[in-house]
């Protein structure tokens, strides 16, 4: 099965974290079949997406974690799937 979820780079107590498509069986800073974006805290846009690449795994059953689902409510990403997931 594969998750959208986050995986940690950067820093000691500055992460910088990448949203990536994975197997389920990997390890969290593991291999990942697709960089969908990236969170870093000290930059402006604090959020990059790549919103038509998330919602092709989304639409082929894809399942995020609690936190990504979050970011992707806030950036408008997840209402876009809703509406072409109906």
């Amino acid at each position: 099965m594969v998750k959208i979820r986050m995986s940690r780079y950067g820093k000691h107590k500055n992460p910088i974290y990448r949203i990536v498509a994975v197997d389920s069986r990997k390890k969290r800073d593991g291999e990942y079949l697709s960089l969908l974006g990236t969170y870093n805290k000290n930059l402006d846009p604090k959020i990059k997406l790549n919103k038509e690449e998330i919602i092709k795994y989304l639409s082929q059953g894809a399942q995020s974690s609690e936190t990504v689902k979050n970011i992707l409510k806030q950036e408008g990403v997840w209402a876009e799937f809703l509406k072409i997931k109906h």
